[in-house]
């Protein structure tokens, strides 16, 4: 058996087979990691509820029973990843051992992890709680936050695209015309593999959202590093964001655009979504947009005001190249970074 740190070292030279039921694996992987069930989800129930009336040795019994006829199958299956692995059940037990043991026997080499998945999600969840060097990327909707780590990253700067990991743009019409969004523990599987990646003595950007991203939720002690981060507030004009919302969504499913649009209509204010509805009927989408946009506007201005202490440095923007505003952007931090600091006495 190899441990965690051990793990995470042999994945950048080993695939990963993880031996958990179909169900196990949607729930939640590691990524890149293939599926292939010792035991499937009836399997796994029929060898559940064996051990539950008649006790362990006829459970396990029972499971190879289960799995012999399947075998050749799982075998087939392991050949076709390749003839040294990385291998993890839920805990580290039984179903990882015996597949360890299947596959030695047709000659290939296995690596099993200790506490299997179970330890890996500790592992993530230890990592979360980490004080990472966040810079967060602050912004009225439609900035263009997004599109700016993007560039960031192509200057060779460390990026966490939360938004990108989570399938979703934050706000009520952020699930518009993104793929379905992961469950919560598979977006954080796959934040901690984002953040592995990173050398957390550098600055990492990051976007500024709430704990919720569409329906999934950051891991609190991560949300709550960003919290306390400082921000880099981008200021870009009305006009500009309006333009970059309306080529965002102007090309939406209409119904599914008013499905969103229902889900504030408390909030933007009777008259305001009759008048929204009426543009988007008229098929002007940019001034329903408008429309929509005071909401957020306001919506967001007090929520930055309250942290604006928190504000290193507010850049304007003015739309043109994103990949000049980003070489823009590291000097003006770099230039507040190296600002010398008067000494007290």
């Amino acid at each position: 058996m190899i441990d965690v740190s051990r793990f995470l070292q042999l994945r950048s030279q080993l695939p990963l087979i993880d031996v958990r039921s179909e169900s196990e694996y949607q729930a939640g992987h590691i990524r890149s990691a293939v599926n292939i069930p010792i035991l499937n989800d009836v399997e796994r129930v029929i060898v559940g509820t064996t051990y539950k009336k008649h006790g362990q040795l006829p459970a396990i019994r029972e499971g190879f029973r289960l799995v012999g006829p399947r075998l050749i199958d799982i075998i087939t299956l392991a050949q076709g990843v390749g003839e040294e692995f990385l291998v993890h059940c839920w805990r580290g037990g039984m179903r990882s051992s015996n597949f360890c043991q299947f596959v030695s026997m047709a000659g290939m080499k296995s690596h099993q992890l200790s506490g299997g998945y179970k330890a890996y999600r500790q592992h993530a969840v230890e990592a979360f709680g980490k004080k990472y060097s966040f810079l967060v990327v602050a912004g009225l909707t439609g900035s263009g936050k997004t599109s700016i780590l993007r560039a960031l990253q192509g200057l060779g700067e460390q990026v966490i695209d939360l938004e990108g990991l989570a399938n979703h743009k934050g706000s009520v019409f952020g699930g518009l015309g993104q793929l379905p969004q992961p469950t919560t523990e598979q977006f954080q599987n796959d934040l901690f593999e984002a953040l592995h990646q990173l050398d957390p003595a550098r600055r990492i950007w990051i976007e500024d959202e709430s704990i919720a991203v569409g329906k999934i939720f950051l891991p609190s002690p991560f949300w709550q590093t960003m919290c306390e981060s400082p921000l880099v507030v981008v200021s870009v004009p009305r006009e500009v964001r309006l333009r970059r919302l309306t080529e965002e969504y102007g090309g939406a499913d209409r119904g599914e655009f008013v499905k969103a649009l229902q889900g504030i209509t408390k909030k933007l204010g009777g008259q305001n979504y009759k008048a929204a509805m009426t543009e988007l009927t008229s098929n002007n989408m940019s001034a329903a947009i408008d429309i929509i946009l005071n909401y957020y506007d306001k919506a967001y201005s007090n929520s930055l005001a309250r942290k604006l202490d928190r504000a290193r440095v507010q850049v304007a923007w003015e739309g043109e190249s994103i990949e000049k505003f980003a070489r823009h952007l590291v000097d003006e931090v770099a230039r507040v970074e190296v600002k010398p600091v008067a000494l007290k006495g």
